[in-house]
């Protein structure tokens, strides 16, 4: 079953002017974008809001790290928002993780940096959403490609938040997409006062042994 995207009928306090939300758009063709570059644009409106655009600032693919590590340390609220690339996250998205979550500061032993935070994933596929199944072409629902984004999240100690997805993005008509813009919009706004946060589990703890990670070792 997939995460639902919902939204509250009654009055959400609106986030405070000091509320920190670091978000990472990552799209390699904003000028083909329908969806994405709508959300990117919205997201810039929004105070409290640090958007980074990954292909516009890292064109040359080298991450900057500890400004990265600077930007998440101030941040309450991480979102990944991209389109979905081969059942995953766009090259660039995944070359920031690799390089920003290290071990030792992300995650591991005495690893600290991002525990009690929220990760966020706002994405698009092209598929419908009747793709998503086990009689459609993806074989799976679409819950089934979340795990690597969850345990990213469980592995740094952060809480992993319902996700928002917009199936179908090429063929959705422009009220969905103007409903979907919104809804972002609003659960922005309105972090961390969102209806749900308090039926959601607290951030789980995922310890590394150090055996699995002896220093300076490589796989």
């Amino acid at each position: 079953m997939t995460h639902p995207n919902p939204i509250s009928a009654t009055p959400i306090p609106a986030t405070p002017a000091s509320a920190s939300i670091y978000l990472l758009a990552a799209h390699p063709n904003w000028h083909q974008s329908r969806v994405n570059r709508q959300l990117l644009e919205v997201a810039r409106t929004v105070p409290g809001v640090d958007v980074n655009d990954l292909y516009t600032c890292y064109p040359d693919y080298f991450v900057d790290v500890p400004t990265e590590q600077a930007r998440l340390t101030a941040a309450q609220l991480i979102v990944l928002q991209h389109p979905i690339h081969w059942y995953s996250m766009p090259a660039l998205q995944k070359l920031w993780l690799d390089e920003v979550l290290s071990y030792g500061w992300a995650y591991g032993a005495g690893a600290q940096a991002l525990h009690g935070k929220d990760l966020w994933l706002v994405a698009t596929t092209g598929g419908t959403e009747s793709s998503y199944h086990p009689q459609g072409y993806n074989r799976y629902f679409f819950d089934a490609f979340l795990p690597p984004y969850e345990q990213t999240a469980a592995l740094c100690g952060m809480r992993f938040l319902p996700p928002l997805v917009l199936h179908g993005a090429h063929s959705a008509s422009a009220d969905e997409v103007a409903q979907h813009v919104e809804t972002f919009r609003q659960r922005l706004q309105s972090y961390p006062y969102w209806p749900e946060m308090d039926e959601l589990d607290t951030c789980p703890g995922c310890a590394v042994p150090a055996a699995d990670r002896p220093e300076l070792a490589e796989e």
